[in-house]
């Protein structure tokens, strides 16, 4: 329904008013919330439509929900797509898939195939064992 209010729920919400305000006065009182609902939504018509007015004829078609930063953002995107580089991204985007889904099939091709051999310029180069009690060395770049 509206507000994530279940059926059960209005109906315990009408049944709560009838006791709380009676049978007599819950017309009158619908009554009173709907006309205040009626002047509000004037209220905000009118003043959307002077908002318009002032802005002048270029914006006479602005919607207030053009003010929504993801609405705004999308339009901007969409009118200015190429002037931001967005299809530089999406290459970048579909050249990390492609390289993932070659990792995974190579990860795949060792779990399936255990003893099989790694290419030599795949191999990491083997540093020499340390001996006893000697220190490894120090990397700049791992701090």
């Amino acid at each position: 329904m509206f507000f994530d209010i279940g059926p059960l729920e209005m109906v315990a919400l009408v049944v709560l008013a009838v006791v709380i305000f009676g049978p007599d006065k819950l017309p009158k009182l619908v009554q009173d919330v709907m006309g205040f609902i009626r002047k509000v939504r004037e209220f905000s018509d009118s003043a959307k439509e002077d908002i318009r007015k002032e802005l002048g004829p270029e914006y006479q078609d602005f919607e207030f929900q053009d003010l929504h930063p993801k609405t705004f953002v999308r339009k901007q995107l969409a009118r200015h797509g190429e002037e931001f580089g967005l299809s530089e991204i999406q290459e970048l985007k579909n050249g990390f898939a492609r390289d993932a889904a070659d990792a995974t099939a190579a990860v795949k091709s060792v779990r399936t195939d255990p003893l099989a051999k790694v290419a030599p310029e795949q191999a990491a180069p083997a540093a020499p064992p340390l001996e006893n009690g000697e220190r490894p060395p120090y990397d700049l770049d791992a701090t």
